[in-house]
């Protein structure tokens, strides 16, 4: 049965161990894949250990990343407009109802250039008053989480001389397809350890790609994006996004090739959930037991608001599939349920660099004292 130890707790009191053993592993690589579906944050993620571990970007890669923010501001400000009318909103102005037009005449590409005329439409729309309305739906309609800060900040994305931001380029968002890896070396007591992270697309048709990377896998970086329990997918409109995440993951702790893998669950996206509930919108209306799980008395002493019991709600749901019985067929004869397995939980925000760094570092020991209690030396 699975359990949820206190990785800081554990990894204070078997610090010393990790940084005498440590030498053990320095010629081997640490190899962590990054699981989820579409739009959970595991790109993201990449983008972080590029920046905390590899110097981040130059001024010429923050260039390139121009056509794929162009992209999404174009995607975001076309969504709105399209589904004014499907949502039964009115523009606020005649001036709006024109720039809507006039979005809805370009082709579905970005414009290479933001010339003064797109801007001056764009910036219409966003401060029309049906636009905005229409944006408090947009769980209704697939829509970027970045839109609102591209959208925001579209006054200094204009500027002729725009070279994005270290917060824009982690914002930006494009479709993962295929398998990316980033090579990185981190300080592990008086030496380095290199980490290799595999990225996979997380829509479903390219899930089934994913079985090229588990050999040798080391961990699992699990994310789930707790701001998607009022949303459905992008390639099923029927299908609720969180309760996609967590079928997925369930397939993912009893897969039979990653039952050796550490596990680790970043519960991803805490903030936009967060500005969600205080906007009216309830998990209930979603999953109606939620009600019941407010009633625990166990819960009562960890949750003051509804944020706190949205959070642990979600994460009491993961725990629940580990401790299920594992199935069994004809592919999957391995019997795991006499090994004791463990997952760990973090609340994240991707576009945060201080929260990723402080959480990493964790999971990093983590997964370094896994590796050696799995070579024999019993840390725990």
């Amino acid at each position: 049965m699975a359990h949820t130890p206190n990785p800081k707790q554990q990894l204070q009191t078997h610090h010393h161990m990790i940084k005498d053993l440590s030498s053990n592993f320095k010629d081997t690589t640490v190899k962590i894949l990054l699981l989820g579906t579409a739009e959970s944050g595991k790109t993201t993620i990449i983008k972080q250990m590029r920046i905390l571990h590899i110097n981040g970007f130059t001024d010429d890669e923050r260039r390139e990343k121009i056509p794929e923010i162009y992209q999404n501001i174009h995607d975001s400000i076309n969504q709105l407009v399209m589904h004014m009318g499907l949502l039964g909103l009115r523009f606020g102005s005649c001036t709006s109802e024109r720039s809507a037009n006039y979005i809805l005449s370009l082709p579905a590409e970005a414009p290479e250039y933001f010339n003064e005329e797109y801007c001056d439409h764009v910036t219409t729309l966003w401060n029309d008053v049906g636009i905005r309305a229409c944006y408090d739906r947009s769980n209704e309609f697939p829509l970027l989480d970045s839109a609102k800060y591209f959208l925001d900040n579209f006054a200094r994305i204009c500027d002729v001389d725009y070279i994005p931001s270290t917060e824009d380029i982690l914002h930006s968002r494009k479709v993962t397809t295929g398998i990316t890896q980033i090579t990185f070396r981190v300080p592990v007591g008086s030496g380095e350890q290199e980490f290799r992270m595999y990225d996979v697309g997380g829509q479903r048709d390219e899930r089934n790609k994913w079985i090229q990377v588990f050999e040798g896998i080391q961990a699992v970086l699990f994310l789930i994006s707790c701001s998607e329990f009022d949303q459905n997918l992008r390639e099923d409109g029927n299908q609720n996004r969180l309760q996609e995440a967590l079928n997925l993951f369930r397939a993912v702790w009893q897969n039979r090739f990653l039952a050796s893998a550490g596990l680790i669950v970043f519960l991803n996206k805490y903030d936009i959930m967060e500005r969600k509930i205080r906007a009216g919108k309830h998990i209930v209306d979603y999953f109606p037991d939620f009600e019941d799980f407010c009633k625990r008395p166990q819960q009562q002493q960890s949750c003051f608001d509804e944020c706190d019991w949205t959070k642990m709600f979600i994460k009491q749901k993961m725990i629940d599939i580990t401790q299920e019985q594992f199935k069994r067929n004809s592919r999957n004869l391995c019997d795991f349920s006499s090994a004791e397995r463990e997952c760990y939980y973090h609340f994240t925000v991707a576009t945060d660099t201080r929260c990723i760094r402080d959480v990493f570092s964790d999971v990093q020991q983590m997964i370094l004292s896994e590796n050696m209690t799995m070579a024999g030396s019993t840390l725990f």
